[in-house]
Parts: structure tokens; sequence; C-alpha cells
């Protein structure tokens, strides 16, 4: 009998949130309402220590809306990681400022501190690090540095939900942090997106961006755009974050097995003082790492993600010339083995075994 698919990643809807999406729908309201209001605060309350928090449409959105109540535009560069989704980069773009991008360290994918500190120049608005894979940047790194130079801080934060660093959550360090409630996030809301600031200033501004420049309907104060997030996308975020911290245990359990069993890869790295949620378990493979990939799936029946192959800056989107050896190195190299909080011991094992005797093999 052919073993059961073990894929990369798996959402967890369950019968909470498909009863939490009925009572929505009983209620004739769908739109932005009493249940995204109830959301934001829960939100704020359960992962970002109280910090004011606005929900749009999608992660990318929340990049974009973020940059633009913080005052981002034409003329301005902002300082980014060529290593991560392509949304980083881009919502820079589309608010008419220029992506400046940087190189990554290689022991937690996290932009290099010192490498960012080579580009900023006058023209730099801020720096927007990412905290990739689940792991925390070094937040007083970036805060010594953004201080040092008079620029701002912005996290992505897509993938890191209820990761912290040194007692500080994240989302608290920047002027705003965006979190994704895409499917395959830690968390979700079907889709969707969290914006976090303690700047009132912004809050309100990513408020009237979100809704057509609008507080009160038809009083249009500025040109604006329909981010806003849906009672229903909010229903199943509110169920979902009643589970995302013990998912989280889940998660770093099944990486603490799979740091303990795997040989012959490079395994993820965890700085000190940082709590890393395990959005993926990375891996390093010096040697055929799309290989393994096939053999895993066509062998063994484990799906496996490269995040990310082609570095922002090499994308036809933006085709830059840049001298990124770290980002180069890892995206060649890098895999993402499953890790979701859906695994048994059975799963955690199968992938430990094939793993271990692929590379062995030379695969």
């Amino acid at each position: 009998m052919t073993e059961d698919f073990i894929p990369a990643a798996r959402p967890l809807i369950g019968e909470e949130e498909r009863a939490a999406v009925d009572s929505v729908l009983a209620s004739g309201m769908l739109a932005q309402g009493e249940e995204v209001a109830a959301f934001e605060k829960e939100f704020s309350q359960v992962l970002l220590d109280g910090r004011p928090t606005v929900a749009v449409n999608s992660g990318t959105s929340g990049l974009h809306l973020g940059l633009l109540a913080a005052g981002v535009g034409p003329g301005d560069e902002v300082v980014v990681p060529s290593f991560t989704f392509a949304a980083t980069a881009n919502s820079v773009a589309l608010t008419g400022a220029t992506p400046v991008f940087a190189d990554i360290e290689l022991d937690h994918y996290t932009m290099d501190v010192h490498h960012a500190r080579s580009l900023i120049n006058e023209r730099t608005k801020g720096i927007m690090p990412v905290h990739l894979y689940g792991h925390p940047f070094d937040g007083p790194s970036f805060l010594s540095l953004a201080d040092e130079h008079g620029i701002d801080i912005y996290e992505d934060a897509a993938q890191a939900h209820g990761a912290s660093f040194e007692g500080n959550m994240v989302g608290t360090f920047g002027k705003f942090a965006m979190f994704s409630l895409y499917p395959t996030k830690n968390m979700t809301s079907g889709e969707g997106g969290m914006v976090s600031s303690a700047d009132e200033d912004v809050v309100r501004s990513l408020r009237l961006l979100r809704n057509q420049g609008m507080h009160k309907q038809y009083e249009n104060e500025l040109v604006g755009f329909n981010a806003r997030m849906t009672d229903l996308h909010a229903a199943i975020g509110r169920v979902q974050l009643t589970k995302v911290l013990a998912w989280t245990k889940k998660r770093q359990a099944n990486a603490e097995f799979l740091s303990q069993n795997l040989s012959g890869v490079g395994l993820p790295k965890v700085a000190q003082g940082a709590e890393h949620v395990y959005h993926q378990y990375t891996i390093r493979v010096p040697e055929d790492r799309d290989g393994l990939a096939k053999a895993l799936r066509d062998e063994y029946n484990i799906g496996s993600g490269v995040y990310y192959p082609v570095p922002n800056h090499r994308l036809p989107s933006f085709a830059r010339q840049e001298d990124l050896p770290n980002t180069e190195l890892a995206a060649k190299e890098v895999l993402s083995l499953p890790v979701h909080p859906s695994l048994t011991s059975q799963h955690l094992e199968r992938i430990v075994t094939a793993v271990n005797a692929l590379v062995e093999a030379g695969s």
C-alpha cells in the first residue's frame, strides 16, 4: 500500500471555523464589520502585547498601505532583502519608491545588518527586513541602525506570528509591521493581513487607505483603496487565533525532532534570545538540492518546498546586477521540509528516514 502523501504545508480548518463562517452568513453582515473589529482587538492582545492592528484583505496590501501610511513615496529608497517573497520589494515599488537589495546572513536567512548599513544614503527612508521562515531578525541591532541614521524600520512579519527576540514580540519593533493570513501561514483567515503600529497617525492613515480614503461614508479624505477584510475572513481568523499558540508549540516540537535526528544536511539555527515559530523548517543541501526534493516526492511521497529559488534582484520585474553572495548561495541550497502541526510521529519518522537515506545515497 502506498503511504499517504505528506504535504509541505497544510491549512488546518475545522468545525469551529465552519461554524463561525455560517454564523456570519446568517447575520447578513458580510463586509467589514463587528467581526473585523473584534479580530483586530484580539490579534493585538494575543500576538502584539496590545499594539493596535488594522485588518486588510492581504499581506501584500498590508505592506503597501503600511509604507504609504508611513510616508514612503517617489524619490525614496527602502532597503529590503533580496532573499524573500517578491511582495516585499513589490510593495516598495508600488509606492513609487525604489527597493534597494541587501544581502542576508546565512545562519537565519535574515537581512545582514552590516550590509544594510552600507546601502543607506540621503534617499533612504527606511529599512524593511523580513522575519524569514518564522525566525525573527535582530530587532535591537536594526533599531540601533535606524536611530543612528534617522530612518524607520518596517517589519515584514508575514511568516512570524508569535515569534519574539529578547522577549519582545515580532511586530513591535517597527514603524509598522505586517502579518500575512494566507492559507499556508501559521494561522489563516482564508486570505488577509494584519498591520500593526504604535503610531496613531499611521493607524488612522491605514484605516483611511483600506477604505477608499473614508472614515465616514462619502467623506473621502484622501485617495484610497478597497483593501477591506470581510467579516467572513475575520470570523475564520478569530477561531484560528485561539489555536495558533498551541500550533506553534507543535511546530517547535516537530522541528526539535527533525533537528535531533536528521544528518548530512545543514540544520536550522536559532539565535540566542530568539523564539523561532517555524513557518518553515529549512535545511541546506549543498549537493543537488533539487534532486533530493524530487526523490523525496517520487520515492517517499513527501512534499517539500524551495523558498526562494530566484532572488528578487534577479526577477524580470527588477533585473538588477547586485553582488549578494549569501543570497545566491541560499537560493541554490535551501529546502523546506514539512513541519506543520498536523504531522504525526509516523510522518516525522518517515521524513527523517527518507532524508537520511537519500543524503547517504547521494540523491
